[in-house]
């Protein structure tokens, strides 16, 4: 377990799509457990082993309220559906907040540490948040889907109102 330096942007690994794990292993159960130390350090709620110069499909996201821990192994989106507008940000662009579009609900397959498959159902936040990891993977960054870039004053305000 460790916290690894985040690749910013523009780097190669992050527009290339990544490698299938083909064998769960320690090295494996190590990038996981170092994603988890890395996306603490910086304060994220997914990372995906690009943005640690990886090029496997491998992310983590955190969900709901309690912050559970999703660990996503080859993952692969079975269904979407909605959509919605709201402000992203991305660990590998520091300082760059804008509104994309995404889904409202996402149903995916993926692989545990431990090699079991399952499925997953996420609406909202969640769904927003997996469907950004599973980006990076594909090499897709979310630059590329800002409708409209969000300004540091603008963010303030909106924390702002939210505490009121």
């Amino acid at each position: 377990m460790a916290i690894k330096k985040v690749i910013e942007n523009p780097a190669k690994v992050l527009s290339t799509p990544c490698a299938e794990v083909t064998e769960i292993n320690d090295e494996i159960i190590t990038l996981l457990d170092d994603l988890y130390d890395t996306m603490v350090e910086y304060d994220g709620v997914g990372i995906a082993a690009p943005q640690i110069n990886v090029g496997l499909r491998v992310a983590i996201v955190e969900l709901g309220e309690e912050r559970d821990i999703l660990e996503m192994i080859n993952p692969t989106v079975i269904e979407t559906d909605g959509a919605e507008v709201d402000i992203e940000g991305c660990l590998s662009f520091p300082g760059l907040y804008g509104e994309v579009e995404r889904p409202t609900y996402v149903k995916i397959e993926a692989c545990d540490r431990e090699g079991r498959v399952y499925e997953l159902e996420a609406g909202d936040f969640d769904a927003r948040a997996i469907l950004h990891e599973i980006d990076h993977l594909d090499g897709v960054l979310f630059d590329s889907k800002i409708k409209r870039i969000v300004t540091a004053e603008e963010l303030e305000e909106m924390y702002a109102e939210e505490e009121e």
